[in-house]
């Protein structure tokens, strides 16, 4: 397992769609290891593969124990939304902005897990937006395109 270089907003890479894993190989699941280990060591709560630089169609996500720990979704797609909620977001990407962006509320994606088994997670609250923001990524959305309000976070508030 290695951490791997975040790619920050400018890349080009960032705007690409990522490709469907055709299947699970060594390579998939290394990658999956890494971006782990990238989310974690850079204190995210979740990361997409364009993010370092690959474009598949691999995500992972840590939003904390209450919502299930680590996930990990390859060819992930939201098959269901519901509700609206509104908040903040940020992203390893394009660091020291943040954007208040709206989403929905819940949603479901499907997907595979790490040894090809499809699974169908459903996610509210935080876990949603999560869900939405980096399967955004794969499609080569930012959330600065979706943001209402894009800032600089005050660091006041971050030490509080």
């Amino acid at each position: 397992m290695a951490i791997r270089f975040i790619v920050k907003d400018p890349d080009p890479v960032l705007r690409e769609r990522a490709k469907p894993v055709p299947k699970i190989t060594p390579n998939v699941l290394k990658l999956l290891d890494d971006m782990a280990d990238t989310m974690y060591e850079a204190q995210g709560v979740g990361l997409a593969a364009p993010q370092v630089g690959i474009l598949k169609r691999v995500i992972v996500m840590d939003c904390g124990e209450e919502y299930g720990g680590l996930i990990e979704l390859i060819n992930p797609e939201i098959t269901k939304k519901e509700g609206e909620q509104f908040g903040p977001e940020g992203c390893l990407s394009i660091p020291g902005l943040q954007g208040d962006v709206r989403r929905a509320q819940k949603c479901t994606v499907k997907g595979w897990d790490r040894n090809g088994r499809e699974i169908e997670l459903e996610g509210e609250d935080l876990l949603a937006r999560c869900i939405q923001h980096e399967v955004d990524h794969l499609n080569g959305v930012l959330f600065l395109d979706v943001a209402e309000r894009v800032y600089r976070p005050d660091p006041e508030e971050e030490r509080a």
